[in-house]
């Protein structure tokens, strides 16, 4: 049995750790509720982007999302991997990290061993892990949460559609967390590019009545509205993950101070446990120590 000095440390390192978790956990619920008004208030605004450019795009021939719908053989990839900069969130990052390593050595194999293969990290912790394979990394955006605007995505957006108009990439698919709510993110991969065609589902769920005047035409509309299409996207997928962070990084506090509670419990069970039995080895000496005087 450990000694009641050993004990008495333990239980103060434990309650220490257990006003952390229950701070984090408190500054995440705070934090997560700005975020989740955020998404949920971009949500409704790029389904009705999507929504407008299939009914746009309905009656029009394959070449009217240009440069950025241009279907090419699959042969260099841009792999997006969205995590957070920070940990204490479960296994919010490690999913995203084994998601795209599960891509990287069966989907995309053939295409990895030709190093034609990218990742582009947003957030520190995909930076970290994919920065030491310098075969595969493209880069890394760190900075945008710390101001998490749509301004400071749209360049991001730019860049990765210009490198793929100019033939860098023949696909781009994004990795990230899908908020659902505070205890779920599940992991998602969505095609960023080349644009999919909407398919005859989609088009009989947005189809509304056509009958407009277009100026100027459907196909100028269109053109003017995929990059701005593409940029919400990426945006949304960040709004989606920077939410979905706060979200289980609160469960997880939330487990913790849960655990360092029943942790504390046993600790002091233990403790008076080990000060019971030196109390009683007092005693035991006292008589002892009578009777030896007595006999």
């Amino acid at each position: 049995m450990a000694s009641l000095k050993e004990v008495r440390i333990r239980i103060t390192s434990v309650t220490s750790t257990q006003q952390i978790t229950k701070a984090m956990k408190m500054v995440s619920a705070a934090k997560l509720r700005r975020a989740q008004d955020a998404i949920m208030q971009m949500r409704p605004y790029a389904a009705k982007m999507k929504e407008i450019l299939e009914n746009l795009s309905e009656n029009l021939d394959s070449n009217a999302g240009g440069a950025y719908a241009k279907q090419r053989p699959v042969k260099k990839i841009l792999i997006i991997a969205v995590t957070s900069n920070r940990g204490l969130c479960g296994g919010f990052n490690a999913n995203i990290i084994r998601n795209v390593n599960l891509k990287l050595t069966n989907q995309y194999a053939a295409q990895v061993k030709e190093g034609n293969v990218k990742i582009l990290a947003i957030g520190k912790k995909a930076s970290d892990y994919f920065s030491k394979k310098p075969e595969l990394f493209a880069g890394q955006y760190n900075s945008i949460y710390s101001d998490l605007r749509f301004d400071n995505i749209s360049p991001i957006a730019d860049e990765i559609m210009q490198e793929f108009a100019a033939g860098e990439y023949d696909k781009v698919e994004i990795v990230y967390n899908q908020f659902k709510n505070a205890a779920v993110q599940n992991v998602t991969t969505e095609q960023f590019l080349p644009i999919m065609p909407p398919t005859k589902d989609s088009g009989a769920k947005s189809k509304k009545i056509n009958d407009y005047i277009y100026e100027p035409s459907k196909e100028e509309i269109v053109s003017d509205l995929i990059p701005k299409s593409l940029k919400i996207t990426l945006y949304k997928t960040v709004l989606e993950s920077h939410a979905g962070e706060h979200g289980a990084r609160m469960t997880s506090m939330n487990k913790a101070t849960d655990n360092a509670q029943e942790m504390l419990k046993a600790l002091k069970l233990s403790y008076n446990k080990a000060r019971q039995a030196a109390i009683t080895g007092e005693i035991l000496e006292i008589v002892g120590g009578a009777e030896a005087l007595n006999g």
